[in-house]
């Protein structure tokens, strides 16, 4: 059986996350246009007959310009590109290779993992784009294959899963049968509150917003949860709550829909939202989280 380790790596807002959940055919990870949706380190477990692959999703790499920016450089290049097996450097064919990209390229420079270049939203890329940016892509890394795909579409993806697997050793199972990822169900849960909160809210919604489960009890066919929406003034806490509650409402509801897909049980949810305006208390709360060092 082939094993191995494979990383995502990209800039913000490249399909990584989405990429992950088509490999795995679950909504395991967020989604959303806003960039640096992924703030952890997110592994899921791929399995079929031939191989365990764990595919590593790593939060965008890109210059940062706030605190939780720095920080989440530092978990991609820490927890992304270490103890890995391959790389699967992903693009926005749409935008074409930018100096961000070309930025990620210098730090993977020396690298002995193989590098994937992958370029999706091929969907929305005329064919000679495409071909044209192969063609330049060459010449900039020596990477061990290109590979066009669509993770919105499913364009290409079982053929990428099967490249992939030519490059793994054989191996040992490293994770039980079932075993799914390395985040907790309580993580995901609140990941899908935050991930309606982005869709809903859109640029109204800084990068401060962080949620997390505070309760979760689990029973034959109901599932009980509270999730606390954290954020950094007062006035966000408003525009979350909305008109008599309805913005909070509605993100519940969408994000129930979720954790019930997820589960394969009804779920109870509760929602609330606290402002925190005293940065101490919110960097107390980005290591509780664990987007932080305690150091």
């Amino acid at each position: 059986m082939k094993i191995g380790f494979v990383s995502l790596v990209g800039r913000p807002n490249v399909g990584k996350s989405t990429l992950l959940n088509r490999l795995l055919n679950l909504h395991l990870a967020i989604t959303s246009n806003v960039p640096s949706t992924t703030r952890n380190v997110i592994q899921g477990i791929y399995e079929d007959k031939d191989a365990q692959i764990v595919f590593i999703d790593t939060p965008g790499i890109h210059k940062p310009n706030h605190k939780l920016g720095s920080l989440l450089n530092k978990k991609a290049y820490q927890n992304g590109l270490d103890g890995i097996d391959l790389i699967l450097f992903l693009v926005d064919a749409k935008n074409g290779i930018g100096k961000g990209d070309q930025f990620i390229l210098k730090k993977l420079e020396g690298s002995t993992v193989p590098v994937f270049l992958l370029l999706n939203k091929i969907d929305q890329v005329k064919k000679e784009t495409l071909l044209s940016m192969i063609d330049s892509a060459k010449d900039l890394y020596p990477f061990q294959e290109i590979i066009p795909i669509s993770a919105l579409k499913s364009e290409n993806i079982t053929h990428l899963l099967d490249v992939i697997k030519t490059y793994l050793e054989e191996g040992e199972k490293i994770f039980s049968q079932g075993e799914l990822t390395n985040v907790s169900t309580k993580f995901i849960m609140a990941e899908f509150v935050r991930e309606k909160l982005m869709h809903q809210l859109k640029e109204e919604v800084p990068h401060s917003v962080t949620c997390y489960t505070e309760y979760y009890h689990e029973e034959e066919n109901l599932v009980h949860i509270r999730v606390l929406i954290v954020v950094d003034r007062e006035n966000l806490k408003k525009i979350i709550i909305g008109k008599n509650g309805g913005m909070l409402k509605e993100v519940g509801r969408r994000a129930r829909v979720e954790m019930e897909k997820f589960l394969g049980k009804k779920v109870y949810l509760e929602t609330y939202v606290k402002a925190i305006t005293n940065w101490r208390d919110e960097e107390k709360h980005l290591i509780e989280l664990g987007l932080q060092e305690d150091e």
